[in-house]
């Protein structure tokens, strides 16, 4: 039986209590209650996310196993790392931390996502992580080209770990482009862990893996009581921190407009 929320100040249940694997709903934990800072931030470090469509209540998930991409195991592809350097040498492309989150996010619900029939990010989440990000907890690590928005992520920064929401792009690989930015920042700053959420392909193949959900717990358990990053910019130099990772198998580009 899913547990349901009646009030935000009841806690969210423990996570051994969600739909086990082989279920209907495996890693559904909890229903109802409200997509306020406090109840996400609760929801977040503890390991569990929101996750619903529309005409449904709030769904509350952790799921096992857990995706996720430790820094030092991102793999490069010979590709990407070509596009990167000329991307870095262009003028006129940059990447950017937090100066359009809220175009990012809309962006982001307006993509389809690898598996998924519609968008996850309804109207509520839209709102909800644009306030949690006026507070400082939610940021955007975006590719511009010419001035224009090409592509982009956005996730939760909470101690020294980052949870990773979503992505989108409207330019080849503009989406990887942000997520190998998103590692460097991240590699600078002590962040050695990505909460990916859930598997998909293009993950895996650029280093992401899974872990048993008790694992996942334990290793975020100390990163997010951490002192938290209290400045989030993206400087040119942060690039070099790609040298050190391997370069390995080719990825399927991104979508998007040449």
């Amino acid at each position: 039986m899913i547990h349901w929320l009646r009030d935000e100040s009841e806690p969210l249940p423990d996570t051994r209590w969600a739909l086990p694997p082989g279920s209907e709903a495996p890693g559904l934990l909890a229903a109802g209650g409200e997509l306020s800072p406090a109840r996400l931030a609760e929801a977040y470090t503890k390991g569990v996310f929101p996750w619903y469509s529309v005409g449904q209540p709030v769904l509350w998930w952790s799921p096992d196993p857990r995706m996720v991409l430790w820094t030092n195991e991102f793999k490069l592809s010979r590709s990407l790392r070509k596009t990167i350097a000329k991307f870095t040498r262009s003028p006129g492309c940059e990447v950017r931390i937090d100066s359009a989150c809220e175009q990012v996010i809309a962006a982001c619900a307006a993509s389809p996502r690898e598996g998924q029939d519609g968008t996850w990010i309804v109207p509520e989440m839209v709102a909800a992580y644009s306030r949690w990000h006026a507070q400082g907890a939610v940021h955007s690590v975006e590719t511009w080209i010419d001035g224009e928005l090409a592509g982009g992520l956005y996730g939760v920064g909470i101690g020294r770990m980052f949870f990773g929401e979503s992505m989108f792009s409207r330019r080849t690989d503009a989406s990887k482009i942000a997520l190998a930015a998103l590692v460097c920042f991240c590699r600078e700053h002590g962040i050695d862990l990505i909460d990916c959420q859930q598997r998909t392909g293009h993950l895996s193949a650029m280093g992401g893996r899974e872990l048993p959900r008790n694992v996942f717990e334990a290793a975020i358990s100390h990163r997010v009581q951490a002192g938290p990053v209290t400045t989030w910019n993206y400087h040119q130099r942060l690039w070099a921190r790609l040298a050190s990772l391997s370069t390995d198998v080719e990825v399927p580009p991104d979508e998007g407009r040449p």
